[in-house]
Parts: structure tokens; sequence; C-alpha cells
């Protein structure tokens, strides 16, 4: 690297980091999640407001791959974080309810999704048609697990009945949707020379299951049990974070699912300290530096400067079925299983919110050639405004003088098919 890369980086870095930072603090003042604010100073700083030009000149052509470089480590530890705080407890016992407002968030935004590729295919012109198909209903069936966990604290909202009935919903969403991202990264990056690594996807699994876990399981018994996170610790699961995102990146899915599968396997009971731990020092360091990193990556791809009347019109389209398919879906299932109106629209309003994790999955997206840099800037777009709306439709549906107990009528009925699952 020559001295003015570094001092481009260097100085890039620290602007990205103060400005991402300025702009979450507005965001929260407003009542909205951090990350839209992070999303937005990405934004702020791509062609979009500042043109081409300016862009260029903040953020040169030769620093971009090592800003792209760090962003996908960000990635990487993020859903690390995610597969470490996938609580597996929310996926059991949680009755009918739970499961069929889960699927049906998933299968009619994702039936509408695809619906609308087919509109939008000969436009945008996909490398892979049936790819793009199915992932345009994959990232339209989309729940931001952590944002919702997020807004829900926020709101003091996580111990109430559809707070938790959120939280469960949400969680088999993410296991659903991963695994139906999962088939289209295998669709799509299928048709390479290399199309038989993905045979070893199945001993990976295994391996990761029934040798990975038990030696963490092993190495945590050695360490105590609770111990803290040692220097060794850290150094393990920092290696093996990324060894798994770097296999299954070779084999042709892509690296998110092997760090998310790594923190997955990392073993749960009576490590609450040293799970605690790793969050707190690998989390921080990617959600103060790492990710910030990552948004501005996604704000840097994103121009929605010259769209004309035809790209408004896709946009409005993207975010009627995005806006739609999810509400609609949560809603009716949720009202099916005597669910009050109000309660329903609260979780569907929560269901709705995409965040950082759509836009990982729309990175994944163009990544993968299945979106092109215009349609990719309208997913982002709907992402932050669907993310945006939860706020102000949950103080809509959900004011300070509704009670707790007036939430879910089958909760509270000992005699309802879904009480106490």
């Amino acid at each position: 690297m020559t001295t003015n890369q570094l001092f481009a980086l260097f100085s890039d870095l620290a602007l990205l980091l103060v400005l991402a930072r300025l702009l979450g603090m507005v965001a929260r003042r407003l009542s909205q999640p951090a990350v839209i604010g992070e999303v937005l100073a990405g934004i702020a700083l791509g062609p979009t407001l500042l043109g081409h030009t300016v862009s260029d000149f903040l953020f040169p052509t030769g620093i971009r791959p090592m800003l792209t470089a760090l962003a996908d480590v960000g990635m990487a530890v993020f859903m690390f974080i995610v597969g470490l705080e996938l609580d597996r407890g929310l996926l059991r016992g949680t009755g009918r309810l739970a499961v069929t407002v889960s699927v049906s968030s998933i299968v009619l935004p994702f039936g509408l999704g695809a619906l609308l590729a087919l509109l939008l295919v000969d436009d945008n012109a996909p490398d892979h048609r049936l790819g793009f198909v199915l992932f345009m209903g994959t990232a339209m069936a989309v729940t931001a697990f952590p944002v919702l966990a997020r807004i829900l604290t926020d709101r003091k909202m996580q111990h109430t009945p559809v707070g938790g009935l959120a939280l469960a919903c949400a969680a088999i969403g993410d296991v659903l949707a991963w695994c139906m991202l999962a088939a289209v990264v295998a669709i799509v990056g299928g048709a390479g020379a290399d199309q038989w690594y993905l045979l070893l996807l199945v001993p990976y699994a295994g391996v990761m299951l029934w040798v990975v876990r038990p030696l963490l399981r092993g190495l945590v018994a050695a360490a105590g049990g609770t111990a803290r996170l040692s220097p060794v610790a850290l150094t393990v699961v920092l290696a093996g974070l990324l060894m798994s995102g770097a296999v299954t990146e070779k084999i042709g899915l892509h690296f998110i699912f092997g760090a998310f599968l790594f923190g997955v396997v990392m073993p749960k009971e009576s490590t609450e300290q040293l799970r605690a731990d790793i969050t707190e020092r690998i989390g921080h360091m990617s959600s103060h530096l790492l990710l910030p990193v990552f948004f501005i990556s996604v704000g840097l791809k994103v121009d929605l400067s010259n769209l004309g009347r035809s790209g408004w019109l896709d946009f409005s389209l993207i975010l009627l079925v995005a806006v739609s398919g999810k509400f609609l879906g949560v809603f009716l299932s949720a009202r099916v299983h005597g669910v009050t109106a109000r309660q329903s629209a609260v979780l569907a309003t929560l269901m709705n919110t995409r965040g950082l994790t759509e836009l990982i999955i729309l990175t994944a997206g163009l990544q993968l050639g299945v979106l092109n840099d215009r349609l990719y800037s309208l997913m982002v777009a709907m992402a932050v405004v669907t993310t945006a709306m939860a706020g102000p439709l949950l103080s809509l549906f959900q004011p300070d003088t509704v009670a707790d107990h007036d939430l879910l009528p089958a909760a509270r009925d000992p005699r309802s098919p879904t009480a106490g699952r």
C-alpha cells in the first residue's frame, strides 16, 4: 500500500465511524433503531447525495476493496453473534401459534416476491433467472431478529406476551429464511465448474455438529464451565468462525453461513458468562468498527439519484409487496388463532422490520450476481423504510395506555389450544 492509500483508508475509517455514530444517535432521538441512522450515513456518503465525483474522491477506487474486505469480516462476526445468541428454547415448545405465524410470515411474502420478480426479471436482466426469482422471494420474507429484539427492549415489550411471541416467530422465521437463502446460493453458485464442492456440505455440517461442538464443550468443561473469555478461548472463537466461513465460501455457499453455524454450535449450557464475554469483546469491536464499514460499503453502492419514473415505480411495487406480504401473512394468521386485531397488527408490524439482516442478504445477492446495482439500491431503500416504519406504527397500534393483559387472549385462557405452548 502506498502512503496516499494508507492516508485515504485511515481518514475514511475515521470519517465513517464518526458519521455513523452521530446519525445513529439522531436515529435514537427519533425513536428509531440506530441501524437506520448508520445505513443513512453510508448512503449519505455515496453517489445518491454527493454524486459520483465527490463520492469517488472521498473513497478512491484503490481503497474500496480494503473497505469491502473489512465489511465482509464485519458480516461474518455479526452472523456469528446471531448464531451464538440464537435461543433454541424459543424454537421449542412455541405451540401452533408461533409456528403457524412464522410459516405464514415466510410463505405469503415469498410468493408475492417471486411474482414481483417475474415482472422485474426482463428489465433487470440477472445472470440467473431462477436464482433471481427465488432470491427476491427470500429477500421479501426476511425479518431482522436482532433489530426486532432491540425495538422490543427499547419499548419495554420484551417480556410481554406479544413481544415473546414476536421473538419466537422471528427466530423460527430467521432459520427458515437462512435455509432458503442457502438453497438460492447453492442453485446460483452450483452453475460453476466446481459445483461438486456442494456435496461437501453434508460432511461439513456433520463435522460441525458431531466433532467441533463436542470439542468446544470439552474446552469449556476443561476451563471450568463458566470460565470467562481467556486469550486462548478468544483465539479459538475468532479462528473458528473465520475458518468455518472460509469452508462454506469454498464449497459454494456464502461465508455468512459458516460463521452463523459456528455460532450455533457454540456451547449454550452453563456458559452464560463466557457468551456474554464473547458478545462484549467481539460484538463491540464489530458494532463500533466493522459494521459501520459495512454500512458505508452498502451506501457506496446505492445510487437513487437517476432512477427516473420507471425506477420509482419499481420501488413503489417493491415496497408494496414487502409491506403487504409480511403484514397480511402475520396479521391473518394471528387472527385465525384468536389474537386480537390490535395485537395482530402489533405482531405484523414487528415482523416487518428488516434492518441489518436484510442488508446482509442483499449484499450476498449483489455478490452472487442475482441483483444489479439499480435493483440493489431499491431493495436497500425498501429495507430502510420498512424498518423505520416500525416505531410510528407501534405507537399507533399500541399506545402506552394499552395494558399488558390485553395483549393475547389466547395466552391467558388456559382452555386455549395455544396457551402455554
